[in-house]
């Protein structure tokens, strides 16, 4: 048994020097076997999530070490690791494009072929081997080709995510002075509104606020607008609040369709609070239109005119007509009301009006 463990051990320790002495635990280039010990090529983890997919590559990091790396330490024309040790791998948590090409969900090992001026990729069902070695192109779900470029050197090799966009991303290798991107591109809309299908059967689904965020999702998106409009109409039906008829008037709006959206946003200002109906109008106020802005100001007070939220209306009507005084009086008032979080923020507005300062500039 120990004549077939040195036996064994010398086999494992030519292979790893076959390998590259920057894969090796020892000078002699051999690897532990019983042992966890530091490998020179250590070992790191990368992912980036794109719209809700993650993408995980986790490699082993060979050292330049002052050797040829391209076209010598690793060959031109052969399977090459994409690393170092054990596959490097490559997890895609929902259906991917590659290069433009399709990927399903999954765990792929990692291979490349370089050449002087055009790599192959390729993602292999076979995630678990030791390296390139036991490399079966049968087992191929894709291969891409792509283009290297220059970059700054590296000494150590590592996978970077770049040009990163919010539908795809650059997965690169980069190593000794070369960078190697593939595209990974995911279709982040259809899979979200399927998400959203889903996490509504649970309990987001027996909520006002659940379906309101699914439509105002796909009204930030400019997709299936009919379906948030659908499913505002259920949030509507669970609880009929300012914030989901609001939400509807825009999708109303989006769709074309002014007179419905007139009559949503109508509703809306009914059922909203001071502190709603003002914030409302401060948002759009920063979002640069002071003409509506100043159309919905004077509804605040009638909502409930000693509220603090209606005092800091009007002194923001006021100050847009140039009467700081009246606008300070009102500012003071809306001080004295507001809650205590709330009051260092109203305070120096109170201190510009009184310098005549207009506190909508």
């Amino acid at each position: 048994m120990r004549t077939l463990s040195r036996i064994y051990l010398g086999f494992m320790a030519t292979f790893f020097c076959l390998a590259g002495s920057a894969s090796a635990q020892f000078k002699n280039g051999s690897q532990a076997i019983e042992l966890s010990l530091p490998r020179i090529s250590q070992h790191s983890v990368v992912t980036q999530r794109i719209g809700i997919t993650d993408v995980t590559i986790n490699y082993h990091s060979p050292l330049v070490g002052g050797r040829k790396v391209w076209g010598g330490q690793v060959p031109y024309d052969k399977v090459w690791r994409a690393g170092a040790n054990e596959n490097t791998t490559i997890t895609f948590g929902d259906d991917v494009t590659i290069e433009g090409k399709p990927l399903a969900a999954g765990t792929y090992g990692l291979h490349m072929i370089p050449t002087a001026d055009q790599w192959t990729i390729i993602f292999s069902k076979n995630s678990t081997s030791w390296g390139s070695f036991s490399y079966d192109e049968k087992e191929d779900a894709l291969r891409v080709n792509v283009k290297p470029h220059d970059a700054e050197f590296r000494e150590t090799l590592a996978y970077t995510f770049d040009d990163i966009k919010p539908e795809s991303a650059l997965a690169t290798l980069r190593w000794e002075k070369l960078a190697v991107p593939f595209r990974v591109s995911v279709d982040v809309k259809g899979l979200t509104l399927r998400s959203i299908k889903n996490q509504l059967r649970n309990t987001g689904g027996f909520t006002w606020s659940g379906y309101d965020e699914a439509a105002n999702w796909l009204l930030d998106n400019n997709y299936e607008l009919a379906q948030a409009l659908d499913w505002e109409n259920t949030s509507i039906q669970n609880e009929e609040r300012f914030e989901n008829l609001e939400t509807k008037s825009r999708i109303l709006t989006a769709m074309g369709k002014k007179e419905d959206s007139d009559k949503a946003i109508a509703r809306a200002y009914e059922k909203a609070d001071p502190v709603q109906l003002y914030s409302y109008a401060r948002g759009i106020q920063r979002g640069g239109d002071a003409k509506r802005s100043f159309e919905i100001y004077p509804l605040v007070a009638k909502k409930d005119a000693n509220h603090w939220a209606s005092h800091l209306a009007n002194a923001r009507i006021a100050s847009n007509a140039g009467d700081f005084t009246k606008a300070a009086k009102e500012m003071s008032l809306s001080i004295e009301g507001a809650p205590k979080p709330t009051k260092p923020f109203l305070e120096p507005l109170l201190k510009r009006l009184q310098n005549k300062e207009d506190i909508n500039k």
